[in-house]
């Protein structure tokens, strides 16, 4: 089930004071970390040194308890935080070999182009005849002016600096696969986990919603006595979702020469806004400059649309408040219209992995472009106010929004394509005319994906569709794949959209 976490800083209540200028929880705290590091550097290297066997949690528990004085639960803190630290770090290692491999693949694919690119030219002009050639060469020799350096100087320049990457790829990807997992622990944190079968869902930390009391290890009570009570107040949110009863595991660490206090919990359901998705949704079609939107009603025909634009190359901080306003708006449209929303589930680290063999642009555009961050505060903020987010395949909507609704409607590429996901979301179906996938040669028994990869295949070497605004002047697509089709263009196949 979905968990919520809030934090806070630790409050420094003056009555409770030391001389010293920090509370007796502060000060609790720093000693107990100290242990529980401990604890968990232990449990951290019993967990790696086990080699695919079984873990015994209770024989671990028992020997913690015994070595460093605690308590079980506190002990099953040290080892909830111990197993998802060593998870994390696996995982974070195997994503990590998972990207460098598709670079590596990406730069030896770039290699071999170049390689076979200069090869074709070099044999091109060894010709004696080549200035006699009908087709010319693939890649001609020129000069540049100022450096006097051929462009086959730079490719083969550009070939060498890329080997010695490749190489370099390589071998951190045989040494990643080789070298034993490394975890990071933090020394100055507490983690305690709890249960909704115990008071206050945690036996350690019971908080009444102002004052927290703790309960001391054996092996620190001698100093701070049996429990250590503090107040730190409330977790004061617009919409509060911490319930009253449940599970709350608490997490103590230090940010910032501060201690910080994080309650995670199971968070009480919400009132349901939004409707189901057969009387209607909103889809968003999410780009670098903007965020097209459009409400669709139950019949699947367009009722509104919009545009909320994004500013590119923005500091962190206000990207996140540029994002969270963005997610605001459509919330409240979600809101007004009673509905869902829809988008597109994209993944894009197979193109993150080739930016160094795509230009600089492009590479900065992609680099600056948050989108994972803007739907995770996207879900965050639905989830808050009971509206549901669903999330559909991609393909062929931007096709799908050019050729049939751009034109129809008269709106841009985004908001074309936002109808086409919200329309995929309420499991509408996008079929051709039945002129053009008559000519495409489609075969009906297939899904309806086959016509528009044939369609999408069309538009590669139509020389009438070059630029997004020359679907506008299309009419009928008919038409123009009968002429195509009765008089075959000799362009190039390759997409120009």
């Amino acid at each position: 089930m979905t968990t919520l976490t809030y934090c806070k800083g630790l409050p420094t209540v003056a009555a409770e004071l030391n001389p010293t200028g920090y509370t007796e929880f502060e000060c609790f705290l720093t000693a107990f970390s100290g242990v529980f590091y401990r604890a968990t550097i232990a449990t951290v290297n019993h967990l790696l040194s086990l080699n695919n066997t079984k873990f015994n949690k209770s024989a671990w528990n028992t020997y913690l308890q015994q070595t460093y004085g605690i308590s079980k639960r506190h002990a099953n803190g040290a080892i909830a935080l111990s197993r998802g630290s060593v998870e994390s770090a696996s995982e974070c290692r195997n994503r990590h070999i998972k990207q460098l491999g598709a670079r590596l693949a990406s730069a030896t694919s770039w290699l071999k182009k170049a390689q076979k690119k200069l090869h074709l030219a070099q044999k091109f002009y060894a010709d004696c005849h080549w200035q006699n050639s009908r087709t010319g060469c693939n890649f001609p020799a020129s000069s540049d002016i100022k450096t006097r350096k051929t462009n086959w100087y730079r490719v083969k320049f550009t070939i060498h600096n890329k080997k010695r990457y490749i190489y370099k790829l390589t071998q951190n990807l045989a040494h990643l696969r080789s070298a034993p997992l490394r975890v990071k622990v933090r020394r100055s944190e507490v983690f305690i986990v709890g249960s909704k079968d115990e008071s206050c869902g945690n036996q350690i930390c019971q908080w009444d919603g102002n004052t927290l009391k703790f309960r001391v290890p054996y092996c620190l009570e001698a100093k701070f006595g049996k429990y250590v009570t503090s107040e730190i107040g409330n977790f004061e949110r617009n919409l509060n979702r911490l319930p009253e009863v449940g599970a709350k595991t608490w997490h103590f660490y230090r940010q910032d020469n501060r201690w910080v206090v994080a309650v995670q919990f199971t968070p009480r359901p919400v009132t349901q806004v939004s409707r189901p998705i057969e009387y209607g949704c909103i889809g968003i079609d999410m780009n670098p400059g903007a965020i097209g939107w459009a409400y669709v009603n139950s019949q699947g025909n367009l009722k509104a649309k919009g545009s909320i634009p994004l500013q590119m190359g923005l500091p962190s901080g206000k990207q996140d408040a540029q994002i969270v306003g963005a997610c605001l708006q459509l919330a409240a449209l979600a809101s007004t219209y009673a509905c869902g929303i829809v988008c597109e589930q994209l993944d894009f680290a197979t193109k993150k992995a080739q930016l160094r063999e795509r230009g600089r642009k492009y590479a900065r555009m992609l680099s600056s472009w948050a989108y994972s961050r803007f739907y995770h505060i996207l879900e965050s903020i639905l989830s808050n106010r009971g509206i549901s987010l669903l999330t559909r395949n991609p393909a062929y909507t931007s096709l799908i929004g050019l050729v049939k609704y751009a034109r129809m409607y008269g709106l841009s590429s985004d908001i074309a394509a936002a109808i086409a996901i919200a329309r995929r979301g309420m499991n509408l179906s996008e079929r051709l005319p039945r002129s053009a996938s008559a000519y495409l040669g489609v075969n009906p028994r297939k899904h309806v994906w086959s016509a528009l990869n044939q369609l999408n295949k069309f538009i590669g070497r139509c020389e009438v569709v070059n630029l997004r605004h020359d679907y506008y002047g299309v009419s009928n697509w008919g038409l123009l794949v009968k002429a195509d089709v009765e008089h075959p263009c000799r362009a190039s196949a390759k997409r120009k959209r």
